[in-house]
């Protein structure tokens, strides 16, 4: 039997290394900031074109690199930083030159243009698929440059699985972003496209959060500083009241390097208890520094993730330099000594009687109540059991239809448009109740609101029939460099929707109209919102901007709907979700509506 083993030509390996360090442009964004930060460069520029496609350029003013050392960086397994075992387990730094260059060298175009201080010359390298094209003494800047063009040029199936240039370019500013929190003392510039996104001197971290994401985190900014034996913790947190509904700007840093850990983020929540609203989500950078014996970080590819030797203790600590922080600040909640609460006056209460009552007006500010109670109507659940009293047998199964989409099946009851003749019942302002032929339908209003305003906007959006609402005070609002640019980005979607604005210089914006169906109220806030909700789907969905933006825009939307419902407002409800294509399910496959038959209702007075 011939061998069948052997081994794989250099071009080969080098190019399967390249598929866990270089899985998109922001991934050469993180290899190349690193390596000007480990040169110990006090500026660095990021240059990036078409979301890093074309061109991923870092120059930095770092110690640079020899004419030796600027080709021993292309070779696999070469470092500066690591000659024994025990340096595995003391790494302080980021990356290091050979690192990640000999991958990125695998599957891109490559220019290096370095030279050492003090040096007369430096060095002009070339490299393309892993092969050396040129090297040559030439007259550059003392630091390094590196040009990284064409990513995946010679692997055309990794470059057809990169998305749209808006995503590939929110990984990016995802990258450069946490490496200019984790090192405020060095200046970093971002152009995109020949336009800067990003200055950023030198300076305190404070300074570097209000730099990167905008001047209104001044104000929502607490310090948090704790220090012991085992580890110290420092940074900053969110104001509650400033808490957003959506994920966005929470971030770790272990030895100053970027890590996703839920554990630790459940530390920090849990010290927020009772005082977030609900589905909201606080602010923070939290520096942990701890001895690298004590954690692991080659758990992940892009070491991201980590293990602590004593995860625990970890825990106690991040979750009481929090605690601290929010009492130090007077944001926890604090008992009042000045008070006596023995002779506290009461407000009066009354308990419903009869099942129906309530109090009276002004015991519970914000509900106008009769003082004496009203008899509910029964009309309408009656003809619930008619079937019932007239003998019918519990109907079987009925015909089905499939809705245009093919989302699920629908009773057939629906196949006929509601009317306002139905009676529809709420429940808890949450849940309203519809009668149909084979049972009883319960349809969540806010699921329901949703789908009725994502099938609106999308009809906008393919229509281009736009209808805005002129603002009678026009809101100037300041968005954060990577928000800017997004809002510019997709600013013909956001006209189609209603929006109208006009660039005001710098990251700041004014808004002049408003989709005329949205109410007049917290302008700034909505867009804010509509905003976030948009990078998250862009971090969670593959959707195209029209898509994506029309789902923002009706789940921030619905949220914010009035619960209490009046019957004309209900059977209005009802009609549009039938008028829907997919009526059943929003658009993030949520249920709008489950229905409960006869037969299944026959039950649960039949058992036990």
């Amino acid at each position: 039997m011939s061998d069948i083993i052997h081994l794989l030509p250099d071009y080969l390996a080098n190019q399967i290394a390249a598929g866990e360090v270089v899985q998109r442009p922001s991934s050469v964004v993180k290899e190349l900031l690193e390596n000007a930060i480990d040169a110990r460069a006090t500026s660095v520029q990021l240059i990036v074109k078409e979301a890093g496609k074309q061109l991923v350029q870092v120059v930095d003013n770092g110690i640079g690199m020899s004419e030796t050392d600027a080709r021993m960086c292309f070779e696999r397994h070469a470092t500066s930083k690591i000659k024994s075992t025990e340096d595995l387990f003391r790494i302080r730094t980021m990356g290091f030159r050979g690192e990640a260059m000999a991958s990125i060298g695998a599957v891109a175009q490559v220019e290096l243009k370095t030279k050492p201080h003090g040096a007369e010359t430096g060095t002009r390298l070339l490299v393309e698929g892993s092969t050396v094209v040129s090297q040559e003494p030439a007259a550059v800047s003392a630091g390094t440059s590196i040009a990284v063009k064409n990513l995946f040029y010679n692997v055309p199936a990794r470059r057809n699985f990169l998305k749209t240039n808006a995503v590939e370019m929110r990984h990016i500013l995802d990258e450069f972003q946490r490496v200019a929190l984790a090192y405020p003392e060095v200046a970093f510039t971002l152009h995109h496209n020949e336009v800067e996104i990003f200055s950023l001197p030198a300076g305190k971290l404070s300074q570097r959060i209000v730099g990167v994401f905008g001047n209104n985190y001044k104000e929502q900014m607490a310090g948090c500083e704790e220090e012991t034996p085992f580890m110290s913790v420092r940074g900053y947190i969110g104001k509650p009241e400033f808490a957003k509904k959506t994920r966005g700007e929470q971030f770790f840093f272990v030895n100053n390097r970027f890590i996703k850990s839920g554990y630790l983020n459940h530390a920090v929540m849990s010290a927020y208890e009772g005082l977030l609203p609900k589905d909201s989500h606080p602010f923070y950078v939290l520096f942990i520094d701890i001895e690298p014996e004590r954690i692991d970080i080659n758990v992940h590819p892009t070491k991201t993730e980590i293990k602590f030797e004593d995860e625990k203790t970890v825990y106690a600590i991040v979750h009481a330099a929090v605690k601290k922080s929010l009492g130090t600040h007077n944001i926890a909640p604090s008992l009042d000594f000045q008070s006596d609460v023995n002779f506290a006056p009461l407000q009066p209460i009354r308990m419903p009687h009869g099942g129906e009552g309530f109090e009276k007006e002004g015991t519970f500010p914000g509900f106008k109540v009769p003082s004496s109670p009203k008899k509910v109507s029964s009309n309408g659940w009656e003809q619930l059991y008619e079937p019932l009293r007239n003998g019918q047998a519990v109907q079987q199964e009925e015909e089905r239809i499939t809705s245009p989409s093919g989302m699920g099946l629908l009773d057939d009851a629906f196949a006929t448009p509601m009317t306002t003749s139905s009676k529809t019942l709420q429940v808890h302002h949450k849940y309203l109740l519809v009668q149909v032929k084979s049972g009883v339908m319960i349809i969540d209003q806010q699921a329901a609101q949703e789908r009725i305003l994502f099938e609106k906007y999308m009809a906008s959006l393919q229509k281009k029939m736009v209808t805005s609402q002129a603002l009678l005070f026009p809101q100037t609002i300041e968005l954060s460099p990577a928000d800017s640019a997004l809002v510019k980005e997709l600013r013909a979607e956001f006209q189609e929707l209603g929006f109208q604005f006009e660039d005001f210089g710098g990251n700041t914006i004014i808004l002049n109209a408003i989709p005329a169906d949205v109410q007049a109220a917290n302008e700034k806030e909505l867009l804010e919102e509509l905003i976030e909700q948009y990078k998250n789907n862009l971090a969670t969905l593959k959707l195209d901007k029209r898509e994506n933006l029309a789902r923002a825009m009706a789940k921030r939307l619905a949220s914010k709907l009035q619960p209490r419902m009046s019957d004309l407002e209900m059977n209005s409800l009802v009609d549009k979700l039938f008028g829907c294509e997919v009526p059943n399910y929003t658009p993030g496959g949520q249920k709008t509506l489950v229905i409960m038959e006869l037969n299944q209702l026959h039950e649960l007075f039949l058992k036990g």
